[in-house]
Order: C-alpha cells, then sequence, then structure tokens
C-alpha cells in the first residue's frame, strides 16, 4: 500500500536476467518472430552502450540489454502504435522496474511528443525517450528490421514509410538527432 495515495500499488521485482525477459515474453504471447526482434535488438542496443561505456560515459549497459529484449513485450497483444502503452502496462502489472517500463513505454517512433501521441490516439503524454539508455534501445529498434540489422539510411527509409508519412519531417529529424547525438557518444560510425 502507498502511504501517499493509500493504492496497493504491484511491488517491484528485481530486474529480470535475460533468460527470465525471453520467459516473460514467450509467457506474455509473443510470437518467435517479435521474441527474434527483440533479441536483434538487444544485440544492437548492446553493442552501441558499451561503445558509450567504453568512451567512459556512464550508461548501465545491462539495462539497456533487458530493456531492449522486453521493448516490443506489448506486441504480445497489439501490433499498433499502442503496443507500448499496453507493453508498459503489463510491465507495471509484472512488477517490473520502472526503468524497464519507461524503455518499454518511450520506445515508439524515435519518441513521440504528446501532441503526436493525441493524433495517433494515445493518451495524451510524451514518449520521447529521456535517459540515456530509452535512446540507445529506441535508436537500436529503428535499425532492426525483423530481426536483420540494417543501416541507418534503410532504417530512415522504412521510418518515412511507416510513422513518417503520418507524423511528417520533425519526427524524421527526431531520428535523424538521436542518430547523431548517438554517434558523436560512441565516437565511431553507427
Amino acid at each position: 500500500m502507498n502511504s501517499r495515495t493509500g493504492r496497493t500499488e504491484p511491488s517491484v521485482r528485481a530486474r529480470p536476467s535475460d533468460n527470465e525477459a525471453i520467459d516473460l515474453l514467450a509467457t506474455a504471447g509473443c510470437s518467435p518472430a517479435v521474441i527474434r526482434h527483440c533479441q536483434a535488438v538487444a544485440a544492437l542496443a548492446t553493442r552501441i552502450a558499451q561503445c558509450i561505456a567504453d568512451t567512459g560515459i556512464a550508461i548501465d549497459v545491462d539495462l539497456v540489454r533487458v530493456g531492449a529484449l522486453l521493448h516490443d513485450l506489448g506486441r504480445a497483444r497489439t501490433h499498433g502504435i499502442d503496443h507500448a502503452v499496453v507493453g508498459a502496462a503489463m510491465a507495471r502489472s509484472l512488477g517490473l522496474p520502472i526503468s524497464l517500463v519507461r524503455i518499454i513505454e518511450r520506445h515508439i517512433g524515435s519518441g513521440i511528443t504528446a501532441a503526436e501521441a493525441t493524433q495517433l490516439g494515445l493518451p495524451k503524454q510524451s514518449y520521447l525517450p529521456r535517459s540515456l539508455e530509452e535512446k540507445v534501445v529506441a535508436y537500436a529498434d529503428k535499425r532492426i528490421a525483423g530481426s536483420r540489422e540494417v543501416d541507418f539510411d534503410e532504417a530512415v527509409t522504412a521510418f518515412s514509410r511507416e510513422l513518417g508519412r503520418v507524423l511528417g519531417p520533425p519526427a524524421i529529424n527526431r531520428l535523424k538527432r538521436l542518430h547523431g547525438e548517438l554517434a558523436t557518444l560512441t565516437g565511431a560510425p553507427l
């Protein structure tokens, strides 16, 4: 029971291991294709996070990996843009740490503003990734098509066809800025 709100809240469990995260996806009902996608995103996100860590910048590489594994949890119930909202609610109900809930909730697009969320029929709030870990997972997700890593230009083209058509140049420019930010932090081409 939360002493401030008087409501019962789910207990927060420890961050799951990689195998536990994959089991959570399977138990929730994610297809093998979604699980392979999540594993591919986790591999790329972990590589990027490790490059950032190697430059001396503080980043939780384990959080990035587990967050990337769980980022599409909501695809167990929907494949619409709302899978991030659904997945975040599922993660909360499972008692996952808020850092994982936020990665799941903020990975869509390359971040979606509150106004864009309303336009897309999502609850009106910002879905922009804030932490470095959230940004790495959101970016890595755009670089994986199915379970195949694609170069950045191909990722931009795919994004432009999908969400960019609806949200326009601001969303595409956010993806490009995110690419530039992470490339600068890694000190290497992405």
